[in-house]
């Protein structure tokens, strides 16, 4: 998700990954790759057909009242370098009523 002011500068910028998180039983220490899981400690991931409702603070800089706000949804392959895009929508937000 960014934010970008009116005059185009990103004022705001955040990711969220969502995805089972897992052990390998030895230790707490979380892993990721599908090859050394042997236990889910937590699912993240984003379920089928279930609304997922998020909320995010932007701290905006002195005299900015209104944002254009981006959010970009994409499917992880493999690698972090590898993303396939699903949905994006661009919204403006402002202060102001």
């Amino acid at each position: 998700m960014t934010a970008k002011a009116a005059d185009g500068k990103e004022v705001f910028k955040t990711e969220r990954h969502y995805h089972p998180q897992a052990t390998n039983c030895k230790d707490n220490k979380m892993l990721y790759g599908a090859q050394v899981k042997t236990q889910y400690i937590r699912d993240t991931s984003l379920q089928p057909f279930e609304t997922k409702a998020e909320s995010f603070e932007i701290p905006l800089p002195e005299g900015v009242r209104a944002v254009d706000v981006t959010v970009s949804l994409t499917y992880e392959i493999n690698k972090p370098d590898n993303k396939i895009e699903i949905f994006k929508v661009t919204r403006k937000v402002a202060l102001d009523r």
